[in-house]
């Protein structure tokens, strides 16, 4: 994927208060800590991995004050443009963690998480880039390590083979499938759903949007 540099978007990102750097840094500097040092109260933490330009992650931000949400993006080009709109949030339940999802491990301890959102994920089509999927086993073996007990996953996308691949992994890591559906909105906007920017893009086309929530078998 090939994205279009942002002037002094290193810069704007490196001097925002809602921003956690992570170069130069140490993941156990956060493991654990999230709750009591960042957040400083003991809401559930629900996180958005790869959360692009940030609609999804702000609304839910905005309609649950009683969670503290972490938006986690890898390009600095991206993220910028969620700046500006974190601004307008009034409520503190929102950080950015610019950082390779492949870290995640690192920077969040065991059962410190109660969700995990992956929206509109690449899919990174080519074979020999399936464990670069956010929906691999390698990465569900990942998100093993940092969700509660009672954690899941929410998966949403347009790419029905990306899907189709996300439950063949779901199956083999012996997760759970709690829901699956193969056209969200077949009947209109589904209700309880925030949509993404990719998702509203994709719904007034007429693609159809799958969905799947999972957890791990214990």
């Amino acid at each position: 994927m090939r994205l279009r540099n942002v002037k002094g978007s290193q810069e704007r990102i490196s001097e925002n208060k809602y921003t956690i750097q992570t170069d130069g840094a140490d993941g156990a500097d956060y493991q654990g800590l999230w709750n009591q040092n960042i957040f400083c109260n003991d809401r559930p933490i629900h996180i958005e991995v790869g959360m692009g330009k940030g609609k999804f992650i702000l609304e839910m931000a905005r309609q649950n004050p009683d969670i503290n949400y972490i938006g986690i993006e890898k390009y600095s080009s991206v993220l910028v443009r969620a700046l500006d709109k974190r601004e307008e949030l009034e409520t503190g339940n929102l950080l950015f963690l610019r950082m390779d999802a492949e870290d995640i491990a690192k920077y969040f301890a065991p059962g410190e998480v109660a969700k995990i959102y992956l929206n509109f994920s690449d899919p990174w089509p080519k074979d020999r880039h399936a464990k670069r999927r956010l929906t691999s086993v390698q990465f569900l073996e990942r998100y093993d390590q940092i969700l509660a007990t009672d954690g899941n996953i929410q998966f949403k996308t347009d790419n029905r083979p990306l899907f189709d691949f996300s439950l063949e992994q779901i199956k083999e890591a012996g997760w759970i499938l709690d829901e699956c559906s193969f056209d969200l909105h077949a009947n209109g906007p589904a209700p309880n759903n925030v949509m993404t920017e990719y998702e509203e893009k994709f719904y007034q086309k007429g693609n159809p949007i799958c969905r799947l929530v999972t957890h791990r078998n214990r």
